[in-house]
């Protein structure tokens, strides 16, 4: 065979193998595709709770006897208010009530709402939201939050409101929270209030910052000269 046409049959099997070698592919792209953000989802609210079941410890904070005279505090078999029912008042702090407990005195007036709640507990600041339906639970007209005071009264830090024209006069009304309890009480006499206020637990009164002494305080007058 003549070597020219070797040479031209070398050729076209190399260029064959060339044409049939397969294209190489990109190569995959390392950068990571960002994943979405999760939206968190909110906290479900508590359910409210109707049904009153006895809670002894709860009962056991309210005293036998205020002023001198007899408090009734009768067994949850004797009222049908719930939990649930007295939490409507109170917003979304009333929906973790989750015991409550009623007492009176019949004269001179004077009725008590015991609630314990779970987690997370109230404090009495954060009571004021709901102090309008509070008033109107136990019998004011007004739904307004102006006459509303939040002060110290039997040592408790407490939210008070006077009487108005649906009441007798001298009425008093309160609420507060601590450690898990909140308490709405509303009374005719003002000693008999104050001294189921102090048997009761609350929030302490703040202590305002003292002033400093004028002994320990540097003077600001030059010192006299020798």
């Amino acid at each position: 065979m003549p070597v020219l046409a070797l040479v031209a049959i070398v050729l076209g099997a190399l260029l064959g193998a060339c044409a049939t070698e397969p294209t190489r592919s990109a190569e995959p792209s390392l950068t990571a595709t960002p994943l979405p953000t999760p939206t968190p989802s909110p906290t479900p609210l508590p359910t409210p709770f109707f049904t009153n079941l006895p809670d002894p410890e709860l009962a056991a904070l309210i005293p036998d006897q205020v002023a001198g005279r007899a408090v009734v505090i009768p067994p949850v078999t004797e009222f049908s208010i719930t939990p649930g029912d007295i939490g409507q008042v109170y917003g979304e702090v009333g929906l973790r009530f989750r015991s409550l407990q009623l007492a009176f005195i019949s004269q001179p007036r004077l009725s008590l709402f015991a609630m314990r709640m779970q987690r997370s507990f109230a404090t009495t600041a954060e009571l004021e939201p709901y102090l309008a339906e509070a008033a109107r639970y136990v019998g004011i007209a007004g739904l307004h939050r102006d006459p509303w005071t939040l002060q110290p009264v039997a040592g408790h830090l407490v939210w008070e409101r006077p009487e108005d024209n649906a009441t007798l006069t001298g009425t008093r009304v309160y609420t507060w929270a601590i450690d898990g309890y909140v308490f709405l009480m509303i009374g005719v006499d003002e000693a008999q209030n104050l001294a189921m206020l102090a048997a009761l637990p609350g929030e302490p009164s703040p202590t305002p910052t003292p002033l400093p002494s004028v002994s320990s305080s540097m003077s600001l007058e030059p010192s006299a000269s020798p």
